[in-house]
């Protein structure tokens, strides 16, 4: 009988599915939204949901081979206790199924089902370490408390000294003259702004912050090298644990990778699949309910 495997990384901002035969052989793949599962339980599940339908839809598959199928998915927000205890309510009808957060599901892609490490850093940040039975997770505790190194940070720590210096308080500089004009040069109009913006709004602005310190602007520097002290500390935690291979993933890994120091750097290692390759490879190693 035909077995069929799920994985879904539900990590960014889209919920990414494929579904293989048990050769491994892809079936179909469908991208649908977001699935956060801390910010917006049920509407996560939901896409999740919609996702498994439609890889079955697309395969031509009924859904009566859910009970010959196993779906793993790994979504943002899954590492939050309180919600790992109600995830363990949720059900597809027959299907059996394994959530796990994104960062465990990255991990394991990064490095082929392999103990290693990854520090993913992005809109937000979190680190995971797998030694080939448990993760260690570091980090993953939303915008307000955590995410450092991450481009939200970056972003809320560049506002912040633009606002300085639109005050006086410390000098301006080409990358502070630039943030204001975005916002008419208004104090007011940046806090209005504030009221509305959501953690990936303050990281668009980390790719203008690295640049400008590539041509030598001294605010945009200092920013830069404290995201990447915060980028070591975080890293240093992570190779305490783990002496396999590290990752960089996200957004911020490249910009960041050249300001590290070499010592790190030599670590690295490039990542051999992505969080929905590991969400299929746990799916192959998980053992069906007879």
């Amino acid at each position: 009988m035909m077995k069929y495997r799920i994985g879904i990384d539900g990590g960014g901002t889209h919920c990414r599915g494929r579904l293989v035969d048990d050769k491994g052989y892809c079936l179909a793949e469908f991208v649908g939204g977001s699935a956060n599962v801390y910010t917006q339980y049920q509407s996560a599940l939901d896409e999740v949901e919609k996702v498994v339908a439609e890889l079955f839809k697309l395969a031509n598959l009924p859904c009566s081979e859910y009970v010959n199928s196993i779906l793993v998915a790994g979504l943002a927000g899954a590492n939050v206790p309180q919600v790992k205890a109600r995830l363990e309510s949720w059900k597809l009808p027959g299907l059996t199924h394994k959530i796990v957060s994104d960062v465990e599901t990255a991990c394991i892609g990064a490095h082929a089902g392999n103990p290693g490490a990854v520090f993913i850093c992005g809109t937000g940040s979190q680190g995971a370490v797998w030694d080939g039975e448990s993760f260690h997770l570091i980090g993953g505790w939303g915008f307000m408390l955590s995410d450092l190194a991450s481009g939200a940070e970056l972003g809320k720590n560049a506002l912040r000294m633009a606002l300085l210096a639109h005050e006086g308080i410390i000098p301006h500089s080409s990358a502070t003259q630039q943030l204001m004009s975005e916002f008419k040069h208004s104090a007011e109009e940046m806090l209005l702004w504030t009221q509305r913006a959501q953690p990936r709004d303050w990281a668009r602005y980390a790719k203008q912050i690295f640049e400008f310190a590539q041509h030598q602007d001294g605010h945009a520097q200092t920013l830069v090298k404290q995201c990447v002290a915060d980028a070591e500390l975080m890293i240093d935690a992570l190779m305490d644990r783990c002496h396999n291979e590290l990752t960089l993933l996200g957004g911020m890994a490249q910009p960041l990778k050249e300001w590290l120091p070499q010592r790190i750097v030599n670590r690295l290692s490039v990542a051999k699949g992505d969080a929905l390759d590991g969400a299929l490879y746990l799916a192959r190693h998980y053992s069906f309910s007879e």
